[in-house]
């Protein structure tokens, strides 16, 4: 059976365990608490060594980094279709959510909500600012389209929803940005979604 190290507070580790939810495969979890140092241990770090969640294990293959984890998962399902193009632009949206979206939007939810930051913190503020840019461009692409790769749900939705559905935990307002809005209702209600919190 699969494995997945993963914390409750990860939004890298939710959206493997919403894949795997989607696609109806058996799971279990073992949860690490990063704030308490878990992942820093010899133990975790025999199977991760740069201690980070989300990590699988399936069978004796060890796979850490979550995008990877969900390409791994997603392959021969729609989630990942065969098409060269189509796969290209997934893979344009997983890099832009690691490169783009995750700096500025997860690393200040992480720094408010768990961390402690202040709110008028420089660094939170110039993290801010290049996270509503990140946002005004998912916006603006989602109005002509209903999810990030055209008219099918993928593995790009996924990566890229994990963390903007909490975005309001790192001082954004989504409420002027009415396509997100309407994007974020739309994965809530495909087959198989799981909250944050679920197992």
């Amino acid at each position: 059976m699969l494995k997945l190290y993963d914390n409750r507070l990860s939004g890298n580790g939710y959206k493997t365990r919403l894949l795997m939810h989607q696609l109806g495969m058996p799971f279990e979890v073992e949860w690490v608490d990063i704030l308490k140092g878990e992942t820093r241990t010899p133990e975790f770090l025999a199977i991760n060594p740069n201690g980070r969640i989300p990590t699988l294990v399936d069978s004796d293959y060890i796979l850490p980094e979550s995008n990877a984890i969900l390409c791994y998962l997603a392959d021969g399902t729609p989630f990942l279709p065969d098409n060269r193009q189509v796969k290209g632009r997934i893979l344009q949206w997983l890099f832009f959510e690691q490169y783009s979206h995750e700096p500025n939007i997860a690393t200040v939810r992480h720094w408010l909500a768990h961390l402690g930051y202040d709110a008028d913190d420089p660094q939170v503020l110039e993290r801010q600012t290049k996270g509503e840019m990140v946002l005004n461009l998912m916006n603006e692409h989602l109005s002509v389209q209903p999810f990030f790769v055209g008219g099918d749900y993928t593995i790009a939705d996924i990566a890229l929803y994990a963390y903007t559905h909490v975005a309001h935990e790192g001082g954004y307002d989504l409420s002027n940005r009415p396509a997100l809005k309407a994007w974020l209702d739309r994965v809530a209600n495909q087959p198989g979604y799981v909250t944050m919190d679920a197992d």
